[in-house]
C-alpha cells in the first residue's frame, strides 16, 4: 500500500518516469545492494530519460518531417555522389551550433528529401526545434498570411526554428512575392539558425532561376556562403531499388 501511495504522489508531482519504474526497481533484488543515494540516482535517471523521450516525440511531432529517416540508415551502397565523410561531419552538432546551412541538390528520386529528414531527425534528437516545409507550400502559406495580417508572425515563427528544412526549392518559378518572402525568411534566420535546402536545380543555377539579380544575390549569399553542399548525381533509386 505504501508503494502505491508513493507512485500516486509521484504522478501528482508529474514525476511520471519515476512513477513508472519505481515498482520494478523495488521488485528487483539487486536494488538491495544499492545505497539510498544510488537508488535515488537511478530513479532520477529514469525520470530524465522519460522527459527526454517525451521532448523528442514533441519535437518530431511539431517538425512534420516528410518521412521517417535517420543518418544511421542512409544507404551508401549506391554510387550517387554521396560522400560518407560529409554525412559523418553532419552527425555532430557543430553545424547546428554554427548556424551553417546544408544544400542538397540532384535529380528527382535520388534521396534528397530522405537525407534532409534524417538531418531533421538528428537535430530533434539533439533537442533542437525543427520545421519542415515544402517550398511551394511555404510560399502559398506566406502569400495567404499577407492577406490575413499574420505574415510577420509567420516569418518570426520560421526564424525561431533551430533547423528549417525547405524541400524542393525552385521546383517551380518564383513569383515576385515569393522571392521577397523567401529573402525575408532567410534574412531573419541569418546567424540564428541552420537551414537545409533540397533542390533539383544545381546551386550554381540558383541565381539565374530565382529571377531577380538583386534578390538572387542576397539569397544566394546568405544560403550558400560556407554551406555544406551535397550534390547527388545518379538515376532515381525509387525506380531501381536494390
Amino acid at each position: 500500500m505504501q508503494n502505491e501511495q508513493t507512485v500516486e504522489m509521484l504522478n501528482k508531482m508529474k514525476l511520471y518516469g519515476m512513477a513508472e519504474t519505481l515498482p520494478g526497481r523495488l521488485a528487483d533484488a539487486r536494488q538491495a545492494e544499492l545505497t539510498h543515494a544510488e537508488f535515488v540516482g537511478l530513479l532520477a535517471a529514469d525520470e530524465q530519460a522519460h522527459r527526454d523521450c517525451r521532448r523528442l516525440r514533441r519535437l518530431l511531432r511539431r517538425a512534420h518531417l516528410k518521412q521517417e529517416a535517420s543518418l544511421e540508415n542512409i544507404d551508401y551502397r549506391r554510387s550517387r555522389g554521396l560522400n560518407k565523410q560529409s554525412l559523418l561531419e553532419l552527425g555532430n552538432t557543430a553545424w547546428l551550433d554554427g548556424n551553417r546551412n546544408v544544400i542538397i541538390t540532384g535529380p528527382s528520386g535520388v534521396g534528397k528529401s530522405y537525407i534532409a529528414c534524417a538531418l531533421g531527425n538528428f537535430a530533434a534528437r539533439c533537442g533542437r526545434p525543427v520545421t519542415y516545409v515544402r517550398a511551394t507550400r511555404l510560399f502559398e502559406t506566406l502569400s495567404m498570411a499577407r492577406a490575413d495580417g499574420s505574415h510577420l508572425r509567420m516569418i518570426q515563427n520560421l526564424a525561431k526554428a533551430r533547423l528549417l528544412i525547405v524541400d524542393d526549392f525552385l521546383i517551380a518559378p518564383l513569383s515576385e512575392s515569393a522571392r521577397m518572402d523567401f529573402l525575408e525568411v532567410i534574412e531573419e534566420r541569418c546567424g540564428t539558425g541552420a537551414t537545409v535546402i533540397t533542390s533539383q536545380c544545381p546551386s550554381g543555377d540558383w541565381h539565374r532561376n530565382i529571377g531577380d539579380d538583386t534578390i538572387a544575390d542576397a539569397i544566394c549569399d546568405r544560403l550558400l556562403h560556407q554551406a555544406y553542399k551535397i550534390e547527388l548525381d545518379c538515376g532515381s533509386i525509387r525506380k531501381d531499388p536494390l
